[in-house]
């Protein structure tokens, strides 16, 4: 049966009903008369988790809610979060699309979208459904666009909705969320008292092996057990209610787990994710396969929107990126799931990966950046300070020195022989097809979403204006073919391509301009013939070209321009090319000494969290320089 027959049968149906003098909801259908028609959806979602459970295999997890839930469903091996932090993540769960092709990619971005692109519980809403949300509602877009409270069946303005389900009008389908917070990375910072064991678990390599990590990663396990214990009882509620014959339940995590290395980057540890579905039996008829049975299906979030549409027996706007894996007309399944990394708080970096069901391409386009940039959030945690502490100290083997290096450009692991992704196959000739094959799929996948984050975000801000980014990135006007091509030069620190990248700063477009010179940065000391050309883009109108120019122009001897360009930036009234100036402060280290006085006023002066988070630790670590 098509979508185009579930809607002629539907409209048949209300014609009835109405015809009868069954009470009606204004605008969409009713089901007083016929509550089986549709599923119920019920969302369970929990915060910063990875699928360390016991029905994936995890022996040290104390789940035994979630390990009983999967004996009566459906769970996938293979699901992932495109992103491995909430807001946009959340934002392509609830719109279908790649945060990273509409200009959401960026942690706290709060950017415009366009009017066509509806959230997921006005569409459930238009299908009939009641819809509520009694959780977070930080969906990574400006919410001044329009009141996202009102999404939702619920309008409670407050942070936390107070409707549920119960609610709706008899008959009526429901789609509800219930977001489950006690694993949220937060619990990290806290003081523990343990339950489990820190002597029984296997640390990742990656992590230095002493007593307080050991106690982190047991007290990850034991929120995670408390979350299970939630779970539990939302399904006990479900059952009491009468209402787990018609509802279809999904559980699953927002992205992966708390601890360093995880959260915030696009290793598996960060971006795969628990998906864990039970069909009741009358909607048994959806399921991929018996209850309790794996699939290996890759799945990710931009496709539960399209799912759930599908589900519901509705056309599924043209404009959504991901394919309905469940429905009566569900996509072929792709060999592919795409991830994408912005700027995470203070910290500017950004990558993008291609993960199939065994293997993972990640391409770092600021390969100049160690993967562990201080994040102030980040580092309450006692694993990030002890693991910086015993790396130098000169106490950490390879594999867990590598986070606190420069990256490569690219990296290839074979997730199937090495789950924690520490051994780059990248330069291996025996994984050259494979390598290939993936490098194009990014290159073609950047290109065809045109991915905004290949625009800097302060330009961003200056270039779109009000006009929603997925628009400006789509005007004629915006070079983007060109801007990623150059960003791929520039990141490949390739010096023979120095007869490409020093035409590109002087191009028309900032972006490009942006990029060529990060290609200097990259290649350092191996671009003195630039010169000339990175003096005069300390002028540039683009206050992110000139930050960028000034770093590469410090890294060449010429510090004396370079900082007092960085100074003025820092004050810039864009709040981002601010930050971007104090990111480069931050790495230049001991030639910044001069300046502590200038950003300690800054500190004072600035309102933006980000640009004083940033500031205060550079200012923090070069006062202990002078010390010592």
């Amino acid at each position: 049966m098509n979508k185009k027959s579930v809607s002629r049968r539907d409209f048949i149906f209300s014609s009835v009903t109405a015809v009868a003098g069954v009470s009606m909801l204004p605008g969409v259908l009713s089901f007083q008369s016929k509550p089986d028609l549709r599923p119920n959806i019920l969302w369970i979602t929990s915060e910063d988790n990875s699928p360390f459970l016991g029905c994936y295999g995890d022996e040290y997890a104390t789940t035994p809610n979630l390990d009983k839930f999967s004996k009566e469903s459906i769970f996938y091996e293979s699901a992932f979060a495109n992103t491995p932090v909430c807001a946009p993540a959340r934002f392509t769960i609830l719109t279908g699309m790649y945060a990273s092709s509409i200009g959401t990619e960026n942690m706290r971005s709060r950017y415009n979208i366009p009017e066509f692109v509806k959230p997921l519980p006005i569409l459930m809403r238009e299908a009939g459904y009641y819809c509520t949300n009694p959780g977070k509602t930080d969906y990574n877009y400006n919410t001044n666009q329009e009141n996202i409270y009102e999404d939702w069946n619920t309008s409670d303005k407050s942070f936390w909705n107070k409707g549920t389900y119960k609610d709706r009008k008899k008959g009526q389908p429901f789609f509800h969320i219930t977001n489950i917070t006690v694993s949220h990375e937060s619990s990290a910072h806290k003081p523990i008292k343990l339950k489990h064991d820190p002597n029984n678990l296997t640390l990742p390599p990656y992590h230095p092996d002493n007593e307080s990590v050991r106690n982190d990663h047991a007290n990850y396990y034991d929120k995670i057990e408390e979350m299970d214990a939630k779970v539990g009882k939302i399904l006990d509620q479900l059952e009491k209610d009468g209402l787990a014959e018609d509802t279809i339940v999904f559980y699953y995590a927002d992205h992966g787990g708390i601890l360093c290395r995880s959260k915030r980057f696009l290793y598996d540890s960060g971006t795969r994710v628990p998906m864990i579905i039970r069909f009741p039996k009358k909607f048994q008829h959806f399921s991929p396969g018996k209850p309790g049975s794996k699939t290996d299906r890759v799945i990710s979030f931009v496709d539960l929107a399209p799912t759930l549409l599908n589900l519901a027996g509705m056309d599924i706007p043209k404009y959504i990126q991901g394919k309905a894996f469940l429905g009566n007309e569900q996509s072929a399944p792709s060999p592919y799931v795409f991830l994408f990394r912005g700027r995470m708080d203070e910290r500017f970096d950004m990558m993008r990966a291609v993960r199939d069901k065994r293997f993972k391409y990640i391409r770092n386009y600021f390969p100049h950046r160690i993967y562990g940039q201080h994040l102030e959030y980040l580092w309450r945690a006692n694993t990030t300070k002890i693991w910086e502490q015993e790396y130098k100290a000169g106490r950490c083997n390879k594999s867990q020195s590598i986070f606190w290096e420069s990256k490569p450009t690219e990296e290839l692991f074979d997730t199937k022989s090495d789950p924690w992704e520490v051994n780059n196959l990248a330069e291996n000739p025996d994984y050259e097809n494979i390598l290939l094959k993936m490098r194009e799929a990014n290159n073609q996948w950047v290109r065809k979403n045109k991915d905004a984050g290949f625009i800097p975000e302060g330009e961003m801000i200056e270039r779109a204006g009000r006009i929603p980014i997925h628009d400006f990135i789509r005007n004629k006007n915006v070079p983007i073919e060109k801007i990623i091509e150059t960003a791929e030069i520039a990141g490949d620190g390739d010096p023979t391509n120095l007869k490409l990248l020093i035409p590109r700063l002087d191009d028309s477009d900032s972006a490009v301009r942006f990029w060529a010179a990060t290609g200097c940065v990259i290649l350092g000391e191996k671009v003195k013939s630039a010169i000339p050309k990175l003096k005069a883009l300390l002028n540039d109108n683009s206050g992110d070209v000139a930050v960028t120019a000034a770093e590469a122009l410090s890294l060449l001897g010429e510090s004396k321009l370079s900082f007092s360009v960085l100074l003025e930036q820092l004050r810039n009234s864009n709040s981002k090319v601010a930050l971007r100036s104090a990111n480069v402060f931050e790495v230049l280290g001991d030639k910044a000494i001069p300046f502590i006085g200038e950003m300690k006023k800054i500190i004072e002066e600035t309102d933006d969290d980000y640009v004083k988070r940033a500031l205060s630790w550079t200012v923090e670590k070069l006062e202990m320089t002078k010390i010592h």
